[in-house]
């Protein structure tokens, strides 16, 4: 069985693939750091939450554990990205990306690059403004996984 998990720190699209899930009957697992609240999630038609100690990579480490070929990530994060395809499952960045097998280690050596460049004191581009066409590309995207996925 399908099981949507959600990086849940800071992801701008959980209403989405709640209403996506429920639609669906696929269960979600929310997770994150203890400073976050998930009660007004949980509890209700297959939400669960685990919340992690707020070390780094925590949340990364325990949806990894709990994954099976054919579930569902949704992150932000290229390093939980791949360690997801690493297990035959599949992932979703917020605004809709889809990570692929084929193209995720370039993206790491990119984020590895970046992460050189800032620390030696260069400085990256942010993030573009969350917007409305980001929430309507995830919410297509998710839809054309979960229909792959025979959901």
């Amino acid at each position: 069985m399908t099981t949507i998990f959600i990086d849940a720190d800071a992801c701008p699209v959980t209403r989405e693939v709640l209403m996506i899930a429920r639609r669906r009957r696929v269960p979600v697992i929310l997770v994150g750091n203890g400073t976050q609240s998930f009660d007004r999630y949980t509890n209700k038609d297959g939400v669960d939450a685990i919340q992690v100690s707020s070390g780094r990579d925590a949340a990364d480490f325990a949806i990894i554990e709990r994954l099976s070929p054919d579930d569902v990530v949704v992150t932000q994060d290229i390093g939980l990205a791949a360690m997801v395809l690493g297990r035959d499952a599949r992932a979703i960045g917020v605004r809709g990306r889809l990570y692929s097998k084929a193209t995720i280690d370039i993206e790491m050596e990119v984020r590895h690059a970046e992460q050189v460049h800032r620390r030696s004191g260069g400085r990256t581009k942010g993030p573009a403004p969350f917007e409305d066409e980001d929430r309507e590309r995830f919410s297509d995207n998710l839809n054309r996984i979960l229909d792959d996925l025979g959901v």
